[in-house]
């Protein structure tokens, strides 16, 4: 019975300790993402980079963005997003729900940098993103900014 005690305590450490090994890798591009926050921070990596290639293929042809001013279809929401110089930004309170292929991710984030010239106010602004799997890979299909 101490044996079996003993290896039990074993495999239980074991088990323990594997676990900081590895740690947690964000991931580098959409196809590497694996829920929505990843997503998210996939995307404002791309906008910080200003890769609008990696921006426009995630961008589903019938997106569907809405701001303070207004509703945008997909090419109306890349030409906003290409007048922000985005220096940081920080993403926090986020809350994903998975339905099926689809995630739907609110957040805060708070951006440093310029939006057609003029400074971003340093306060959290509240997101949300619908995100699709798709056979392509995930595909942005609506975007809210408040």
């Amino acid at each position: 019975m101490r044996i079996v005690a003993r290896c039990f305590l074993v495999i239980l450490l074991l088990s323990l300790v594997a676990c900081t090994f590895y740690k947690e890798r964000p991931a580098k591009d959409f196809a590497g993402a694996t829920g929505g926050e990843a997503l998210e921070n996939v995307f404002w990596k791309n906008l910080k980079a200003k890769d609008w290639t990696a921006i426009q293929n995630v961008l589903a042809s019938n997106f569907a963005g809405v701001s303070s001013d207004g509703n945008f279809k997909a090419n109306e929401w890349m030409q906003r997003l290409k007048q922000v110089e985005l220096q940081d930004y920080s993403i926090a309170n986020t809350h994903t729900e998975l339905n099926g292929d689809t995630f739907v991710v609110t957040y805060d984030v708070t951006i440093t940098g310029t939006i057609s010239g003029q400074p971003i106010p340093a306060k959290p602004v509240h997101r949300m993103s619908v995100w699709q799997r798709q056979k392509s890979g995930w595909v942005l299909i609506a975007q809210s900014a408040s």
